[in-house]
């Protein structure tokens, strides 16, 4: 889960528990396999080090396609996953999880350049 240390404490709280629910909630999707998403859809966010546990390949490819350039996800990277196994519950879990992660991330980052950390250095 992400480190989010500069989000100011009363949205911190927040974030956190809308985390906790996405992750630990019931669903399609494995909480721990949400948690991976999350954390490597962050990392292109540029907040968190790489690394991590791998993804099987097809999801990786959509978990940074999603956290990289989402505009550019098509019915053929949906049809892929479900081929692959994954219901559409499960998708879109995933799917929320990796904007999740890249969206909190870049808050995050936004945030330190407000506090003049311009190039702040991803946490490791």
């Amino acid at each position: 889960m992400q480190d989010i240390d500069s989000i100011p404490r009363r949205h911190a709280a927040k974030i956190q528990s809308l985390l906790g629910r996405v992750f630990n909630s019931r669903g399609d999707s494995d909480p721990e396999l949400r948690r991976t998403v999350e954390h490597r859809a962050a990392t292109h966010a540029g907040r968190l080090p790489e690394g991590g546990p791998l993804l099987p390949q097809e999801l990786g490819n959509y978990v940074d396609k999603v956290s990289r350039h989402a505009f550019k996800v098509t019915d053929a990277d949906i049809e892929t996953l479900r081929a692959a196994g994954y219901s559409e519950d499960a998708i879109f879990e995933l799917t929320l999880c990796a904007a999740l992660g890249a969206g909190i991330a870049r808050l995050d980052r936004a945030i330190a350049a407000m506090k003049g950390e311009v190039n702040a250095p991803k946490k490791h």
